[in-house]
């Protein structure tokens, strides 16, 4: 790891995990993180439900929930990307803090509650996406659905 991305992720880390979150896709989105790119070694090529996959390691719903950082997720070297989850009207989620970090187990707890801007405002971004690799959405409910 050079020594920019050590000092890079060590500031993130001194900031609260939502934050660094939210920094994260940012710059994503502005191009300011160097992505590895296409991972396309034929050994690597498999299908999945009747969809060919460049590779089968995958993003998981998550990290870009409003589909901001789409694009260049897609060109981040996964063999598919999930995002969301959507709901079908925006919503703010849980109140704050929302997001912990489990330093000892390297891992995080997320009770972030669906906060997203919408399933409409997310199919807008969705439809402008140039699509490299198989892109899902993951669907959730609005905390005041029946």
């Amino acid at each position: 790891m050079r020594f920019y991305e050590r000092a890079g992720l060590c500031a993130l880390h001194r900031l609260d995990p939502e934050t660094a979150h939210g920094l994260s896709l940012k710059a994503l989105s502005l191009g300011l993180v160097h992505l590895p790119g296409a991972v396309t070694s034929p050994r690597l090529a498999t299908r999945l439900a009747g969809l060919s996959l460049p590779n089968p390691v995958g993003l998981a719903a998550g990290y870009d929930k409003n589909a901001t950082a789409a694009g260049p997720l897609t060109r981040a070297g996964f063999g598919f990307i999930e995002l969301g989850a959507a709901t079908p009207r925006p919503q703010p989620g849980n109140p704050k803090p929302r997001l912990f970090r489990l330093a000892a187990d390297k891992a995080v707890i997320n009770r972030f509650g669906f906060n997203n801007d919408g399933a409409a405002a997310i199919a807008r971004r969705l439809a402008a996406l140039d699509r490299r690799v198989p892109v899902g959405l993951n669907l959730g409910a609005n905390k005041d659905s029946a």
